[in-house]
């Protein structure tokens, strides 16, 4: 099946897809500052340039997003009708990474968080950040 937009179309959508500074990770940002927690951001030298490092807590947070990351059983992961081999490849590629990223980062002693963008919609918040709080598995997937 053809694409439904135009290829000035398709580029600006993607165009706006970000990586960093996305609304999700803006929420988790401003819990984790307003109770007083301090980090760095997308440091270039981990593995996946994770969104939000904790060195203190020696405690690493990736803010996925439900499509791009392909979260299993989520509503908001629909795979596309149009071009579904490429999406699901780009998008298996992008898990594989992420599982090879959070593998190398635990056998080097830190504690992982994944918060998937599901977890931050309104509804679902206030809970998402109490666990946070609490956080202190090896490998947590809210």
């Amino acid at each position: 099946m053809a694409d439904v937009h135009t290829p000035a179309q398709r580029s600006f959508n993607m165009s706006r897809v970000r990586s960093k500074d996305t609304k999700p990770e803006l929420i988790v940002r401003k819990f984790l500052y307003a109770h007083g927690f301090r980090y760095k951001l997308h440091d270039k030298a981990l593995p996946g340039k994770p969104d939000v490092v904790l060195p203190k807590y020696k405690t690493i947070i990736f803010v996925h997003g439900c499509f791009f990351h392909g979260h299993d059983n989520c509503r908001y992961f629909v795979v596309p009708k149009t071009r579904t081999e490429w999406w699901l490849d780009k998008i298996n590629s992008n898990k594989k990474r992420d599982a090879e990223n959070e593998a190398e980062l635990v056998a080097n002693g830190w504690k992982i968080i994944t918060i998937f963008e599901c977890a931050l919609k309104p509804k679902n918040r206030e809970e998402t950040l109490r666990k946070l709080l609490i956080a202190n598995q090896l490998t947590y997937r809210i």
